[in-house]
């Protein structure tokens, strides 16, 4: 017997930065379009080979994006706003989509699509825009030619796709348009049919239909119909199996209806929707695969392997065989590369409580390989045990004195002495603030200086004093100007 290990997708900048410098080059006209491309065709085939090598048995692929991955759902599907339709179709139109784009010798001023925080993490993805007019058509096979891509290098592979659903949740209506993006499902699903269909044509077999808007709180008289509407016309399709993945949090209420949708597997995110899982094997058919998002896409700890393997075990327990895949909880693409140039920088005691996004490939790959035959990983068990009970012991993350303190707390301490009025208007008292203060979120944005200054650290020409000094000096121009500007809070 063996378990099907794979994570949902794998970072894509590379672990030195790769990409990042590959299309910033390209944008500043350093690299031509064909470098672009090869460039970036390399660093997948590197991703993928790193995920073998790690022992997991299926790759995602589409996961890669040069920007964002909405965007790129959206552009495949035609959703390329009026403002953008005058540039040439490719890389122009998608990155001015993506950061506008101002170049007077063509007569180009647009700004980029609207930027908004993908659900509860810190990445943010571009907003589609859709018009009451829009037209849906196969813009891209991006995702097609990189599942070639991987099966002419070996790979057993898994397209990933954003699902249509969550596609038009996540999109807004345009500018002097009424109709609600999900009113276009019909419009958009025959899109999604066609390019459903090239990959079925081009061998691919399960498919990663991303819906993460399943982890919200959702009206169910108007999301079911959308997924039953959805995946019923998907369904038609032959030749392929949908894994129906949803991630950030468990699937709750809508746990019960998704898994009655025509798909062949379900996937959970088993670390921050874990009391998903009774209800879980409950709900989901039998013969349907249940992949198990067991390793934290979002952290940067190691895992506990030990209670994870307990869900797995148990998971396989009630399940058929063949019905269990091992993953991550999520996409690693919310984790950094690879802990190896960490090594030097960081002790051995905070290096061994780590775990970066290939160091996770390993973990999934311990999981699978334990649930089949554990004596075949009981050293990289015992270690991870070690590991994961010195940062549960160690006074750097638990001071006992913190923990003194708190356990002297009675209740008396978590009732207020004076209600929200009489609290209301002492804090207005001491504040004087007026009735809409002024602020900002903190961030701004990276000066030439502060670059030149830190480019200048890293080569030596600035000491370690020098650069402190320097930077506390710019915070303090920063802090100034604010005050100057008028702003209430800081």
């Amino acid at each position: 017997m063996s378990i099907k290990s794979t994570v949902l997708g794998f970072p894509r900048m590379g672990s030195d930065r790769q990409l990042k410098k590959l299309v910033e080059s390209f944008w500043a006209g350093k690299v031509s379009e064909q470098e672009l491309v090869e460039g970036s065709k390399k660093l997948r085939a590197d991703h993928w080979a790193l995920q073998k090598q790690h022992g997991l048995t299926e790759v995602p692929v589409g996961d890669f994006s040069y920007y964002d991955h909405v965007l790129d759902a959206a552009y495949a599907a035609g959703i390329i706003p009026e403002r953008y339709q005058q540039l040439d179709a490719g890389t122009q139109a998608y990155f001015a989509m993506a950061r506008g784009l101002q170049d007077k010798s063509i007569g180009a001023d647009v700004p980029s699509l609207e930027m908004k925080k993908w659900f509860d993490t810190n990445y943010h993805f571009m907003v589609p825009e859709i018009a009451d007019n829009q037209k849906f058509a196969l813009h891209s096979t991006k995702v097609v030619d990189e599942f070639k891509e991987a099966r002419a290098l070996g790979y057993a592979a898994r397209p990933v796709v954003l699902g249509p659903v969550t596609l038009l949740a996540l999109s807004k209506t345009a500018k002097g348009s009424t109709a609600t993006p999900l009113s276009h499902l019909a419009r958009l699903l025959p899109v999604y049919v066609e390019l459903l269909g090239q990959l079925a044509a081009a061998g691919a077999e399960w498919v990663q239909m991303d819906e993460p808007v399943l982890a919200l709180d959702l009206d169910a008289s108007v999301y079911r119909p959308a997924f039953e509407q959805a995946y019923g016309e998907l369904a038609k399709i032959g030749g392929l199996k949908y894994l129906l993945t949803n991630y950030f949090d468990r699937l709750g209420d809508n746990l019960a209806w998704a898994a009655a949708l025509p798909v062949h597997g379900i996937h959970l995110d088993l670390v921050r929707g874990a009391s998903d899982l009774d209800a879980a094997l409950a709900a989901v058919p039998a013969d349907k695969v249940i992949s198990a998002g067991l390793i934290n896409g979002r952290n940067i700890w190691k895992a506990n392997l030990d209670k994870q393997l307990a869900v797995l075990v148990k998971l396989i327990k009630a399940r058929a065989a063949g019905t269990v895949w091992v993953s991550s909880s999520c996409s690693l693409l919310h984790s950094p590369h690879s802990l190896a140039p960490e090594a030097g920088h960081l002790d051995a005691e905070t290096l061994g409580w780590l775990s970066f996004a290939e160091e996770k490939l390993e973990e999934v790959a311990v999981l699978a390989a334990a649930a089949v035959d554990v004596a075949s990983v009981q050293a990289q068990l015992q270690d991870n045990a070690s590991k994961v009970a010195s940062r549960q012991a160690s006074e750097r993350i638990t001071r006992p004195a913190v923990q003194q303190r708190l356990a002297a707390l009675d209740r008396s301490f978590y009732t207020r002495k004076a209600a929200f009025p009489a609290r209301q208007q002492l804090q207005r008292a001491a504040l004087k603030l007026p009735v809409f203060p002024t602020t900002t979120i903190g961030s701004f944005p990276q000066t030439a200086e502060v670059r030149k200054a830190r480019a200048q650290f890293r080569k030596g020409a600035l000491s370690k004093q020098e650069y402190a000094q320097f930077l506390d000096d710019e915070t303090r121009k920063c802090i100034e100007w604010q005050d100057q500007a008028g702003l209430d809070v800081l």
